[in-house]
């Protein structure tokens, strides 16, 4: 029986493979390649730079954690902290309206917490004074090349939505995509939440290999890790992979898996075997990283105004978190 070749899969020969890898490293050496740089300078250094094209990333966390806030931050940094690089965010926005991540762009920019800037408290409004810093500040916010997507979809939704992109609008740019979360993403008819988030790797790792785009992506922690025998033994306090919602089909997937935790939100007085501090830090636990070591990092927590820092030079605590890596 004459065999039918006309559906095999793609192949290169490994001299075409080893052409391109040349390529890219002389192209990153002369700098025609670069990661974007964030504004964390112990991930930059931690992760090729910054966030680097035609890679996968997860920021796992629980509610409250600051991941949201992480990757609001993030969004906006990217275009202010790379002004030569051509950049289009698409923003898969299932869990907070386009107008709410707004309003922390510009509590970041403003130092005004959310609540001050929506006039929340009981008679208390903003000045008119900050008013007019509103306006000014979201004149800027307007030019970021960003677009959100409020209504969350299922997988083929998010897919054909990214090719879109890919194609159309971000046509030759670099195209970042988020999606807050991977829990929201709607099942199609039959599937189960864990056949969905498997359906949806499978989505963004076909998409991060297309031109130049850039997969980040918001995940849960299950509930284990609140777990009673975990919270009163130190050496069981930081997370693990197996902590991650739909872990093996998230984890596998992602080239870098970040979770980012607020011990002080479990109770917890000290963390880890270490006994790190916790009132008012967050520790980022790089759990994946194929082009580099897993580290814990550890930063300041300014979330009232929708920002995690850098923890001051000097400090004590961060020299014992650092030191220990």
């Amino acid at each position: 029986m004459e065999q039918n070749w006309d559906k095999i899969l793609k192949f290169k020969h490994i001299s075409t493979a080893a052409k391109e890898a040349v390529k890219y490293i002389e192209d990153r050496k002369e700098g025609l390649i670069q990661s974007l740089a964030t504004r964390w300078y112990k991930i930059n250094t931690a992760c090729m730079g910054g966030i680097e094209p035609n890679a996968l990333y997860t920021i796992a966390g629980i509610s409250g954690s600051g991941k949201s806030s992480f990757a609001n931050s993030l969004e906006t940094d990217l275009f202010d902290l790379n002004p030569d690089i051509e950049i289009t965010v698409l923003s898969f926005n299932f869990e907070m309206l386009a107008m709410k991540q707004v309003g922390r762009k510009l509590s970041n920019k403003l130092d005004l917490t959310t609540s001050e800037l929506y006039s929340g408290a009981p008679g208390s409004t903003l000045s008119d004074s900050n008013l007019s810093k509103v306006r000014q500040a979201s004149a800027s916010i307007k030019k970021y090349d960003i677009y959100y997507v409020d209504s969350p979809g299922n997988t083929e939704d998010i897919s054909l939505t990214i090719k879109y992109f890919q194609e159309v609008v971000a046509k030759d740019r670099w195209l970042i995509v988020m999606l807050d979360h991977t829990l929201l993403t709607r099942n199609q008819s039959g599937d189960s939440e864990r056949e969905t988030i498997v359906k949806l790797q499978k989505v963004f790792v076909e998409a991060r290999k297309i031109g130049k785009t850039t997969i980040i992506q918001l995940s849960q922690l299950n509930r284990d890790i609140e777990d009673k025998d975990r919270l009163v033994n130190p050496t069981a306090h930081f997370p693990m992979r197996k902590d991650i919602s739909s872990s093996d089909s998230v984890y596998q997937s992602s080239d870098y898996v970040f979770v980012i935790h607020r011990p002080e939100i479990l109770g917890l007085k000290v963390y880890g075997p270490r006994a790190w501090p916790v009132d008012n830090y967050i520790y980022l636990h790089i759990l994946k990283n194929r082009e580099g070591e897993l580290k814990v990092l550890q930063f300041w927590n300014n979330l009232k105004y929708n920002r995690i820092e850098d923890v001051p030079q000097g400090d004590p605590a961060a020299q014992a978190v650092e030191g220990s890596n």
